[in-house]
């Protein structure tokens, strides 16, 4: 894998994305990452990056999504092609240690109900939350957005944002739109107290590659 690209180099995005492909020839079809460090202090709650983006060509995984509702969204949810629908069964398989999806979606009215989950939820990212979509009574468009590709992002704690953006599968230009849509949506959301370069890095990887450096000028226009 190192023979194909210079690890001290920064490539231009589209390059990224072709060195990336070369070296994901597994016989799975790993996940493509972009891991961007931003200048900010996450802990300065006016410095907190978070938000959603939809990608232009999906993110290639069936992504498994639960929707904890009443009986009145419940057609609605289903109709949308969400995976789980319903509420108290589903609260109490939660409870129980079952975390089997990868969005949950739920609308305010039972937000007490689902708040109780914090400690099985939070630490596993699954908890519902009005700033990314996954709060609210429009429950079968928050399904279609998610099943078609979009997903939320939250700075670290280290000022750093993670996201699987694509699958190596992908034909290069796919990845590349897809990167270039997380990092356009990070520079408008970018905060105003936030002082120097707000892009400080940007590495793309797959499950099991090294990561390829990207030139920040290069992506910032």
């Amino acid at each position: 894998m190192l023979e194909k690209y210079d690890p001290e180099k920064q490539y231009d995005l589209k390059e990224a994305s072709s060195i990336i492909k070369e070296m994901s020839n597994m016989k799975f079809d790993p996940a493509v990452d972009l891991s961007i460090r931003l200048g900010v202090d996450p802990k300065k709650a006016n410095e907190m990056v978070r938000g959603t983006v939809s990608l232009p060509h999906g993110t290639g995984k069936d992504i498994r999504v639960l929707v904890l509702c009443d009986a009145s969204k419940e057609a609605e949810a289903n109709e949308a092609g969400a995976d789980y629908v319903g509420l108290d069964e589903y609260i109490a398989k939660i409870k129980g240690g079952w975390t089997d999806v990868d969005v949950i979606i739920t609308m305010p009215s039972v937000m007490a109900k689902v708040g109780a989950l914090g400690r099985v939820l939070g630490p596993r990212g699954l908890m519902p939350n009005p700033k990314s979509g996954t709060v609210t009574m429009d429950v079968g468009k928050a399904v279609k957005d998610v099943k078609a590709g979009k997903i939320d992002f939250k700075v670290d704690k280290f000022g750093i944002i993670h996201a699987s953006i694509a699958k190596a599968s992908f034909d290069s230009d796919k990845i590349a739109d897809n990167a270039l849509e997380l990092i356009q949506t990070l520079i408008k959301l970018k905060p105003s107290s936030a002082k120097g370069a707000y892009i400080r890095s940007i590495h793309l990887s797959s499950t099991m590659s090294p990561s390829v450096k990207i030139e920040p000028k290069s992506v910032m226009a």
